[in-house]
C-alpha cells in the first residue's frame, strides 16, 4: 500500500466516525487525541520496557497495543496536517533533505 493510500485509508475513517460524533472536530480535538494517544504510547513502551514495577503481562501483545498506538499516533497526525493542508508526503520528503543538507554541511 502505498503512502498516500495508508492516509486515504484513514481520511474515509475520519468521515465515518464524523457521523456518529457529538460535534466536529476542529485542530484542537486533533491535538488533544494525539496528546492522549501519545500518552497511551508512552505506557505501553514503558510497560515493554520494564520502567514500572511490573512489566506487560503478554509482551507480545503488548508489542500488538504499541504498534496499535503508533498507527492512532499518525492518525492523528494526519487529522491536523489536513486541517492545514499540508500535504505529509511534500513535508516529509522537505524535512528529510533538510536534514540531508544539514549532515553534508557538517562532514557527514
Amino acid at each position: 500500500m502505498e503512502f498516500n493510500e495508508v492516509i486515504d485509508m484513514y481520511r474515509n475513517i475520519v468521515k465515518r466516525f464524523s457521523k456518529i460524533e457529538g460535534k466536529p472536530w476542529g485542530v484542537e480535538g486533533g491535538m488533544m487525541e494525539l496528546s492522549k494517544q501519545v500518552g497511551e504510547l508512552s505506557k505501553c513502551v514503558m510497560l515493554q520496557e520494564n520502567y514500572y514495577c511490573f512489566s506487560a503481562d503478554n509482551p507480545e501483545e503488548n508489542l500488538i497495543k504499541i504498534g496499535n498506538e503508533l498507527a492512532d499516533v499518525f492518525g492523528q497526525i494526519i487529522r491536523i496536517a489536513d486541517y492545514y493542508k499540508i500535504d505529509l508526503l511534500e513535508a516529509h520528503i522537505a524535512a528529510r533533505e533538510d536534514e540531508d543538507n544539514y549532515l553534508k554541511g557538517k562532514g557527514v
